[in-house]
């Protein structure tokens, strides 16, 4: 109930920031005077597709949302529908067909590019621009952008993953090295997995992927001038007595007996790797590592969870606005205290419960300060199994430190991206 009194102080605000019509709608007839009940309060039907956490009963966020909106607009009699679609599935089953689809969803950012062909999703209007806009990091920005440049989306909770470490392995100091974590403990890492993989390659080591502006499929991936060194540093890693094979869950598995220092994993595996580290339990943002004399950050992937509405509805002003609440500071706050969610909100990094917390602080600042944005474009579906090939040539001794160069020249070249 405290979570919910705070939403509803500032509900009033955030009104005002996205009360506007949505631009870039197509295929709804909109709110229309049909729609007006007796004495000027219209009457909406919004249907509203989220994880079944969220909406367990009453209590639960989405409920305790779709009644704070209710209350800040008076003008609408809204009835809220509510049905279970996770994040993950709402881009297979909205394109099966958009008419029929949720008013306002959740989504994977990932599935961005899907949605947008299926003219299953609405571009923001100016002030709910502004607002993600001032929520959110560039990299939250890029992953609900779509190939035109528009954005599509209202993100909520980053999705990427960082570093677990037992401290009485490590020090704060430590984890700032990978060099050093390899001399001084079990170290591991998923070198055969294309989510993992890229994160040597990319940030100020050099690559590049669809472009700077990661939507341009043309441009391929581009290595930088470091690339052949990473890969030799990889080599050499892999056969690292400290390094552990993180495949088929290894890595946690190490974790919880005591074999595995230092894992390399998201929130999704907090809860179990608190239980086994007890009072050692660490997390960081993802350390550096040397080649060709430099200091180099290992930059992860991230994409985001967002909310968005479907141009089609019936009232798309009504669910533009739902949805840009839904990833209000407000709402996020809320779902963090409710569901331990993450927050994208760069404002909500120095709440108390939220900075005490060091996982999400190291996925905030993973985000934020150590990451690239997953390209949302089709065709990144076509990047995977290659880098995963090059990952597991890597670890299968297929890939040397003598033809290093050779071979991750021809990882990079064998796309044919169009």
């Amino acid at each position: 109930m405290k979570a919910f009194n705070k939403i509803m102080a500032g509900v009033a605000s955030l009104a005002m920031l996205v009360g506007v019509s949505a631009c870039g709608s197509s295929g709804g007839s909109g709110d229309t005077a049909s729609n007006t009940a007796s004495g000027g309060t219209q009457d909406v039907t919004l249907t509203v597709w989220a994880p079944q956490e969220d909406q367990t009963d009453s209590n639960s966020w989405l409920p305790k949302m779709e009644e704070a909106f209710k209350q800040a607009h008076p003008e609408y009699n809204i009835t809220f529908k509510n049905s279970v679609v996770s994040e993950a599935d709402a881009g297979t089953t909205v394109k099966q067909d958009p008419s029929a689809a949720a008013d306002v969803y959740l989504f994977a950012s990932d599935q961005l590019g899907t949605l947008i062909d299926a003219k299953a999703i609405g571009q923001l209007s100016d002030d709910g621009l502004a607002q993600v806009k001032q929520q959110n990091s560039d990299v939250m920005i890029q992953s609900v952008t779509g190939e035109d440049g528009e954005v599509y989306g209202v993100p909520f909770t980053g999705n990427t993953w960082f570093m677990y470490y037992n401290k009485s392995k490590f020090t704060e100091q430590d984890v700032k090295s990978l060099d050093t974590m390899l001399e001084k403990g079990k170290v591991s890492y998923l070198i055969g997995d294309s989510w993992h993989l890229p994160a040597f390659y990319m940030g100020d080591s050099g690559a590049s992927l669809f472009g700077k502006d990661s939507l341009t499929a043309s441009d391929g991936l581009k290595l930088g001038s470091h690339a052949a060194g990473i890969t030799k540093y990889l080599v050499n890693m892999s056969k690292n007595p400290n390094y552990v094979n993180g495949a088929e869950g290894a890595g946690l598995a190490g974790m919880q007996n005591g074999t595995v220092d230092a894992l390399f994993s998201g929130s999704w595996d907090a809860a179990k790797v608190k239980e086994a580290l007890g009072d050692n339990y660490g997390v960081a943002v993802p350390p550096t590592f040397t080649v060709d004399g430099q200091q180099l950050q290992l930059t992860p992937f991230a994409g985001s969870k967002a909310v968005g509405y479907n141009p089609n509805t019936d009232h798309y002003e009504v669910a533009a606005m739902f949805a840009a609440y839904l990833g209000s500071t407000e709402a996020q706050k809320a779902h963090y205290d409710m569901r331990q969610i993450i927050p994208s909100d760069k404002s909500l990094a120095s709440d108390s419960a939220i900075a005490a917390d060091p996982m999400a602080k190291a996925q905030i600042d993973t985000v934020n300060n150590a990451s690239v944005v997953q390209p949302v474009i089709s065709q990144m579906a076509d990047f995977w199994k290659p880098a995963e090939s090059f990952g597991k040539g890597i670890l299968n001794g297929e890939v040397t430190v003598d033809n290093a160069a050779e071979k991750t020249e021809a990882w990079a070249s064998g796309y044919n991206f169009k």
